[in-house]
């Protein structure tokens, strides 16, 4: 068992939020089939799509999907049910590690800077018919 060193009191987050969100594979596969390239531009940023295209060129429905999860998670980890957001004002990144993280522009900037928002984490996951994200949002802490 590893002892985890206390936090450092200025590190010590206020408090943290969570979203959880489970999105359909098969639900992203048939935006994409009906509406094809707007349903695309509409919610994924052009990193996203760009990140989630098959060798062929074609957008990769699983990784579209944990994505959709990620920004449906980042809105109720900012806690957004009374401001909808633009759906392109959160994106979903990789690092040079392949770790995902979230980025905000525009609205959801704002509102997560008014909100106190000091760092967001993101797990995603997709497995078969499913794609699933967590979003913990760390707010201001104690100084």
């Amino acid at each position: 068992m590893t002892n985890l060193a206390p936090r450092n009191e200025q590190s010590v987050p206020a408090a943290i939020t969570v979203g959880l969100d489970l999105a359909s594979v098969e639900a992203v596969e048939a935006s994409i089939d009906r509406h094809d390239e707007r349903y695309l531009h509409r919610v994924y940023t052009p990193r996203e799509l760009s990140d989630c295209r098959n060798g062929d060129g074609t957008p990769n429905a699983r990784r579209l999907a944990a994505r959709f999860a990620a920004k449906e998670a980042t809105m109720k980890a900012l806690r957004t049910a009374d401001e909808p957001l633009p759906w392109q004002s959160i994106g979903v990144r990789s690092d040079g590690f392949g770790r995902p993280a979230i980025e905000l522009s525009g609205r959801a900037q704002e509102l997560a800077s008014a909100r106190g928002v000091r760092a967001l984490e993101v797990s995603l996951t997709h497995e078969g018919r499913y794609a699933a994200a967590v979003v913990v949002a760390e707010l201001g802490g104690a100084r």
